[in-house]
């Protein structure tokens, strides 16, 4: 959406594909009702359209939902909706990419399937980080016998009220929905494998991510990490014998290098620390009604949830290789990862959020436009139409 709005301003006519049927299909069907944003609205902001002063520091699911659908609107960005790209290639003897959709409209014996095939100058592939969901495989989740699903079909503590819950996975999500299990009366256990960087959403009422971001202006990162995981022992404590090992490296520089994002508490710990969301090592297998841990422990439970995040699905519809990897994510790190050959391009695929996406966006609409308005130029010129729809 924000490069729609960055091509809009730029005077470059565009079509969005998008295979749900909404806006903001993450945020209105695979996001847990309890959800708000982790981070102050000002770093969740597409390009030029601030989220509304009336909402609060931490707008909640409904009003982020309302904000996006409000971009949309306000630039004028209408997607086609339903369709889904199957195969989209570089086409060396025109000069343009082929894009294969199938579309679907109606429901049951109405519905129909229509293929689409679209031909265009520029290709921005904008699927996202988070397009599939990832479920690990272990043994015995077939004869297990509970109810096993994926966060983002959470929506609710209230439907596993009384219940054993194994939560499998230790970031934001595997987090709050376990801190929901809980408000719910629900007895979640939480599976830690790996070590994890555990900060104050807030200290002294100041946003940890806003700290961080200010001091990163005038310090090197590493001593921004060494200062934020001060300000955390001072707030939270000692995690580490609560099963929260933290990592090696700084939460700053794991999240630059590798990706991966720090939890921000919103009282996930003081329950862990009351022990009502207990904290357990990886899962060996599945039994009917258990899960074994690799300690040997077995835990009697009633259903699983897999807070085991998502990745990229560009891989099985773009059929480029040199420009991203094969985990679907650009090879050239952030700031280079936007711009590939043939006019390919991608947008929010930096593993820095909105705010990265906004950057991307904001490159790629004026590299396009750019090439889109010199086009222009010769064909008036020579007095013909545009082979670009």
């Amino acid at each position: 959406m924000a490069t729609a709005a960055c091509l809009t301003e730029q005077g470059v006519p565009f079509v969005i594909l998008e295979r749900a049927d909404c806006i903001a299909s993450l945020w209105q069907r695979r996001t847990y009702d309890r959800l708000k944003l982790h981070l102050p609205k000002k770093f969740c902001e597409h390009h030029r359209l601030p989220i509304p002063e009336g909402f609060p520091e931490y707008p909640n699911k409904r009003q982020f939902v309302e904000y996006l659908e409000c971009y949309a609107k306000h630039f004028d960005i209408r997607p086609r909706f339903n369709e889904s790209v199957q195969s989209a290639r570089f086409d060396e003897s025109c000069g343009l990419w082929r894009v294969r959709t199938v579309s679907t409209a109606g429901d049951g014996e109405e519905q129909g399937i229509t293929e689409v095939e679209y031909l265009g100058g520029w290709l921005v592939a904008a699927s996202g980080e988070n397009a599939e969901k990832v479920v690990p495989i272990i043994e015995g989740m077939a004869e297990f016998g509970g109810r096993i699903s994926h966060v983002c079909e959470y929506k609710s503590g209230k439907d596993y009220s009384g219940q054993r819950v194994l939560v499998v996975g230790c970031g934001n999500s595997g987090m709050e929905v376990s801190l929901d299990l809980v408000e719910h009366n629900a007895l979640p256990s939480m599976v830690v494998r790996d070590s994890v960087h555990v900060l104050p959403r807030e200290v002294l009422g100041k946003s940890t991510f806003d700290l961080a971001v200010s001091m990163m202006k005038w310090l090197p990162l590493r001593l921004v990490d060494k200062i934020v995981l001060i300000l955390s022992w001072i707030v939270l404590g000692n995690i580490d014998k609560y099963g929260l090992k933290r990592p090696a490296i700084g939460p700053l520089e794991l999240k630059n290098t590798k990706g991966k994002t720090p939890v921000l508490d919103i009282g996930a710990l003081e329950k862990i620390k009351a022990g009502a969301i207990k904290v357990v090592p990886g899962v060996k297998r599945f039994f009917p009604g258990k899960a074994k841990l690799v300690d040997g422990q077995l835990l009697d439970i009633d259903s699983v949830i897999f807070a085991t995040g998502y990745r990229s699905n560009v891989p099985s519809w773009l059929q480029e290789s040199d420009f991203f990897s094969g985990e679907g994510l650009p090879k050239q790190p952030f700031p280079d990862g936007w711009k590939g050959k043939s006019g390919l391009y991608a947008v929010g695929f930096t593993r820095r959020g909105i705010l990265g996406a906004s950057s991307d966006a904001t490159r790629v609409a004026a590299e396009i436009g750019k090439a889109w308005k010199e086009e222009t130029r010769q064909q008036n010129r020579l007095g013909i139409g545009s082979l670009f729809p």
